[in-house]
């Protein structure tokens, strides 16, 4: 598919390498197209379960790592404008709601996003995505409908993505799979184990049609569907 042209770009994810597995081969697309692009990470990822493969940091230290990470992929995607929010890592679901939402407030008026890219309610496993998520989505629905920025949210809920149907954004990312194997890359303490099994896997003769390097999927948040009683 077209990507649409934006205006402005808001990608709101909890921790380093969640926009690298899920949305970095098209914010690379939407950079080269001279799009505007601000990432808001809520966390340094400082209780990742990797410290490299073979280790090459110890957990103390881990936090440092990640943020120079962190700063590597937005540089390989071309993301400009990278905010670290402060947040610690696996206590983003105890935050207060309304303060988090003040949070996603604040970026939305100063940036004035067209559209907007999260990870979607209840499909998103980690309870730091889904905290992330529903900050959002609460404060894009305070916007009055006419006024509100597209959302896209990222979906990987395997047992229940039927419930989804097939996701509204289907974009081959073929041309900038480079840019998505650099953003990856720049996260080794986490990706190190994943990119040698890709690594032989392409040795192998294998193609990168329909995995992580050719297609990203996101679902356009449907706000007239969706578990709007409980947000």
């Amino acid at each position: 598919m077209m990507l649409q042209p934006e205006r402005q770009i808001l990608v709101v994810f909890p921790h380093p390498d969640d926009e690298a597995f899920g949305v970095s081969g098209t914010l690379a697309q939407y950079a080269q197209a001279g799009t505007p692009i601000t990432y808001a990470c809520l966390t340094l990822g400082e209780m990742g379960r990797n410290l490299g493969n073979p280790p090459f940091t110890t957990r103390e230290g881990l936090p440092l790592i990640r943020k120079e990470e962190l700063k590597a992929s937005c540089e390989a995607i071309g993301i400009k404008d990278l905010r670290m929010m402060g947040l610690r890592d696996k206590t983003v679901e105890f935050e207060d709601d309304e303060k988090m939402v003040q949070m996603m407030t604040n970026l939305i008026n100063e940036l004035n996003p067209s559209l907007i890219i999260t990870f979607y309610p209840n499909y998103a496993v980690h309870p730091d995505h889904e905290a992330t998520a529903r900050a959002v989505v609460r404060a894009v629905r305070r916007i009055p409908e006419a006024n509100r920025p597209r959302l896209y949210g990222v979906a990987f809920a395997n047992n229940t993505l039927d419930d989804l149907g097939e996701p509204d954004i289907i974009n081959d990312i073929r041309d900038v799979k480079d840019a998505k194997w650099n953003s990856m890359s720049a996260h080794i303490s986490q990706t190190g184990w994943m990119l040698q099994e890709e690594t032989k896997r392409r040795d192998e003769g294998a193609t990168d049609e329909n995995n992580w390097f050719a297609i990203e999927r996101m679902y356009s948040y449907r706000w007239h569907e969706d578990f709007e009683e409980s947000f």
